[in-house]
């Protein structure tokens, strides 16, 4: 939950953080975008909350953080990381 993502993003164990443009209301999130600027953490926004669910198989979710990724995906989590930083932070 967004605690949870707050917790990571203060430890600096977020690695990417995904969060939801349709958040009602929108101060549970309008603040997080700033913690990752300020911890040096990519993040990104995406359009609803159900693109953010599929991918931890729930029905919706609000933020999300990405912590650790198989070897093999590590370049395309740095790609990521990269165009999250150029586009967001």
């Amino acid at each position: 939950g967004l605690k949870h993502v707050t917790t990571l993003v203060e430890q600096k164990k977020a690695q990417l953080v995904v969060i939801a443009s349709d958040v009602d209301p929108i101060e549970l999130v309008v603040w997080l975008p700033a913690l990752c600027r300020k911890m040096d953490v990519p993040y990104v926004i995406v359009k609803n909350k159900g693109r953010i669910g599929t991918v931890v198989n729930q029905k919706r979710c609000a933020v999300a953080a990405l912590t650790a990724v198989k070897p093999a995906d590590a370049g395309k989590l740095e790609r990521l990381q990269e165009l999250a930083r150029s586009q967001f932070n």
